[in-house]
């Protein structure tokens, strides 16, 4: 948390870049975790005092949930893109894990996936209460487009793909590298496509 009687000075020096701080702040919560980065670090790194940058986003969670929304619109947008696809369900499904592992193993930049992980043993009830919210909404998206076509696995293979997710993110910042990851996504959508078939073998 930003504290408050450091920040009672309002005001932004005119050079300040609201969106630039955004950015910075959402590759430094990728990185370290919420809890790894300090409000110091994060004016440090914007290059403003704790007063403009409490003035701009009114708390550290306020600037986390700015730089959430920001991964969402850029680096994470590959999930509702992935299954917006006009394919098949087990290749969508397929497709999503695959891209997943491309996001997460990327080399140019922090690994992993910043929803999934900035708050993993994080200390800081709003902060965990802002990645909950978008874990919710990403997995029932994920439902939704799984119950258009089997509406009787949708809850199976949401849990599925949402732990596949997972592993892959952990994998990825742990070092797996992006080939291995690909493999790994493979095996996994493997796995996916022969539950639907053995449910459509079933009907």
């Amino acid at each position: 948390m930003i504290d408050k009687k450091t920040c009672a000075r309002p005001g932004r020096p005119r050079s300040f870049d609201p969106e630039a701080a955004v950015e910075t702040a959402m590759t430094l919560f990728h990185e370290r975790g919420y809890d790894g980065v300090g409000v110091a670090e994060l004016c440090a790194a914007v290059g403003v005092k704790p007063p403009s940058l409490y003035a701009a986003f009114g708390s550290k969670e306020g600037l986390f949930e700015r730089a959430l929304e920001l991964y969402l619109a850029t680096g994470g947008r590959f999930v509702a893109e992935a299954l917006a696809v006009d394919a098949g369900l087990a290749e969508t499904l397929r497709g999503l894990l695959l891209r997943a592992a491309e996001v997460y193993g990327a080399e140019d930049g922090p690994p992993g996936c910043l929803v999934m992980d900035a708050t993993r043993n994080c200390t800081d009830p709003k902060a965990r209460d802002l990645t909950a919210a978008l874990k919710r909404r990403s997995r029932q998206r994920l439902r939704d487009r799984i119950a258009r076509a089997r509406p009787d696995l949708a809850a199976e293979l949401a849990d599925h793909v949402v732990v596949a997710l997972y592993g892959l993110s952990a994998a990825a910042r742990d070092g797996m590298s992006r080939k291995a990851l690909r493999g790994v996504a493979e095996g996994l959508a493997a796995g996916i496509t022969r539950r639907i078939e053995d449910a459509d073998a079933a009907q």
